[in-house]
């Protein structure tokens, strides 16, 4: 069974796309203004499971894999660049390294995967058909170019791996060395450019023949009805997000990264916003166990 797109069915599809891309862009932006630990915590591991439940626990270890290293050089390039903090941990000759400067750059890597992964997740869960229709007669330029940039960076990542495999699978072009290997990878990204340049003439050219921009009003492939059950659950949304964000904001002024670290506590308000975060889970866990009635 195929959702919308040819893409594996989610949760969502049973809901207006409005509900969708509600949910993904108040998850981006809790991801990128709650500086806080739990915050980000909870965040990264709602991504990362329901990025397993849409792409595989395969296709989600790779994506780890290539990120783990990313928040490791942010954790420790931050003390090089901001020697702030109390808690001095070790030194290098005058260059004094801090437990607050460490961890803050911690966040600050947590922060850019949390919202690498959501716009993974949202990009699975919205279809470019559903992009256009919610966007393709009010801002037909803003829903092309968003519909586009989702799709972007998965598709750059699967072109990434066939030209690698290529590669591989050419004797001549087998890595003997640093150099060699230096090498096929700029050989790589030389060809990743050069296709998507040219795919991109061939996308524009595909359009001007299609007629793109002939008409003020464009009709859309996918019919989106809103329903009641959409507005419930944009209102159910709305009020979890007006109470997650002031719980949020007390909760980010409260802790501090310098001078000295703020001890976390345990505390109730997490409660609301992994309700929020897991929430799709939740959806997913009802739609499987309806269909395995």
């Amino acid at each position: 069974m195929l959702g919308s797109g040819g893409s594996k069915p989610t949760a969502f599809d049973r809901y207006h796309p409005a509900v969708a891309f509600g949910y993904f862009a108040c998850m981006l932006a809790f991801s990128m203004a709650a500086m806080q630990p739990v915050y980000l915590a909870l965040s990264l591991a709602a991504a990362l499971a329901y990025s397993v439940v849409l792409r595989g626990m395969r296709a989600t270890l790779r994506t780890v894999l290539w990120q783990m290293p990313l928040i490791l050089v942010m954790a420790v390039a931050n003390p090089l660049f901001s020697a702030m903090g109390s808690t001095e941990l070790f030194r290098i000759g005058l260059r004094a390294f801090y437990l607050e400067s460490l961890v803050f750059g911690a966040c600050m890597g947590a922060m850019l995967s949390c919202v690498l992964l959501w716009f993974s997740n949202a990009s699975r869960a919205l279809s470019s058909d559903k992009v256009m229709a919610l966007f393709g007669n009010a801002a037909p330029t803003i829903g092309l170019m968003l519909s586009m940039a989702m799709r972007l960076v998965p598709q750059f990542m699967r072109r990434g791996a066939a030209v690698g495999d290529v590669q591989r699978a050419c004797t001549s072009a087998g890595a003997a060395g640093p150099r060699e290997g230096a090498r096929s990878r700029l050989r790589l990204t030389s060809v990743l450019m050069g296709w998507d340049m040219e795919d991109s003439l061939d996308t524009a050219d595909a359009m001007r023949a299609r007629g793109w921009g002939a008409c003020a009003r464009r009709t859309t492939y996918q019919r989106c009805r809103f329903r009641a059950r959409d507005g419930a659950a944009l209102g159910v949304l709305a009020a979890l997000v007006a109470l997650n964000a002031v719980l949020a904001y007390a909760a980010c002024t409260q802790f501090h990264f310098y001078p000295v670290l703020s001890v976390l506590a345990v505390w109730w308000g997490y409660v609301p916003f992994a309700v929020l975060a897991f929430a799709p889970l939740a959806l997913e866990a009802r739609e499987r166990a309806r269909w395995t009635r």
